[in-house]
């Protein structure tokens, strides 16, 4: 299906598969898949987002020939766990026993189609770091709103209260059994471990986690052609927090693109974006059959591009 008549047709309508991780957890992978897909993208929520909540986005990428599959973040969503006293884990549950279930299930629906991996916020962090464990499943990497948290890689104002927070939000979740983030205004109910795991490249700057060690290593192996959007107004994923997390890959090429209101039509902040995605699903899918990220693009109203190697 071209993209034209994609857009005549209008969205396509999500399909589910129910999933089982090797531990018994279990949770749903949301697919919106076209008649002829050149290409897939498993896509990785924010923190504390449900899958669901990125249909629009996955819908007008499948426009252009993407099959976009939805992970489900354990403990979110479709989930078949939630985070408590008696319930927790981390980044290695999260990336050796969640998302390989997510890419068998894309095996299975999709064999031999160029892969892409992809994510929000923490999404693309996690994305990142599944490159590093698993190099050859996946040739390119679509990031949003993206960035490594570390709080030296923020502006001064953020600088002088960010190690704090960095500190109080895992010290929280110990003590409540889980961070009450939906009370907080930040994420959603989040494991400790998760907590412990985030905070430390927070105020770290490295990548690394409880059962896994240190992944900067194979980071620095990576290589994968790099898409980035940012947004014009997102204090939470600021230019520099992405410098940081492209550092960790030297041998991936990258492009980078930022959008402010005038290129979205909403605001351009860290979520505004996700109920008007077309925007940004255009600019990521700018690249070849195979997933392979062009190093340039051209500029457009409302928009800076940028691009590295």
């Amino acid at each position: 299906m071209t993209a034209q008549a994609a857009a005549d047709t209008g969205p396509i309508a999500p399909s589910t598969v129910t999933l089982e991780a090797r531990d018994g957890h279990r949770f749903e992978l949301l697919a919106c898949l076209p008649d002829q897909p050149q290409r897939s993208l498993l896509w990785m929520p924010a923190l504390g987002v449900a899958a669901r909540h990125y249909l629009p986005l996955a819908q007008a990428l499948s426009r252009h020939g993407v099959a976009v599959f939805l992970h489900e973040w354990r403990g979110h969503g479709s989930s078949s766990l939630r985070a408590g006293h008696h319930a927790d884990w981390g980044y290695r549950e999260l990336l050796t026993l969640d998302i390989p279930a997510s890419e068998d299930a894309i095996t299975t629906a999709l064999p031999g189609l160029p892969r892409i991996a992809g994510g929000h916020s923490l999404g693309g962090q996690l994305a990142s770091c599944r490159l590093a464990l698993a190099p050859a499943t996946y040739g390119a990497l679509w990031l949003a709103g993206c960035g490594a948290p570390y709080w030296r890689a923020f502006p001064l104002r953020q600088r002088l209260w960010l190690p704090l927070a960095y500190r109080a939000l895992p010290w929280l979740a110990e003590r409540a059994g889980s961070l009450p983030g939906r009370r907080l205004g930040f994420g959603g109910n989040e494991a400790r471990g998760v907590m412990r795991d985030w905070s430390s490249t927070a105020t770290t700057g490295r990548y690394a986690a409880r059962g896994l060690g240190d992944l900067e290593p194979a980071m620095a192996g990576v290589r994968a052609d790099i898409r980035a959007v940012l947004f014009a107004r997102d204090w939470l994923a600021p230019a520099a927090s992405l410098d940081c997390l492209l550092s960790k890959m030297p041998r991936s090429a990258s492009a980078r693109v930022v959008f402010d209101h005038d290129a979205l039509g909403v605001a351009a902040d860290h979520f505004a974006w996700m109920k008007s995605p077309g925007r940004v699903a255009s600019w990521l899918q700018e690249s070849g059959p195979r997933g392979r990220t062009a190093q340039d693009a051209p500029s457009a109203a409302g928009a800076s591009v940028a691009a590295a190697s």
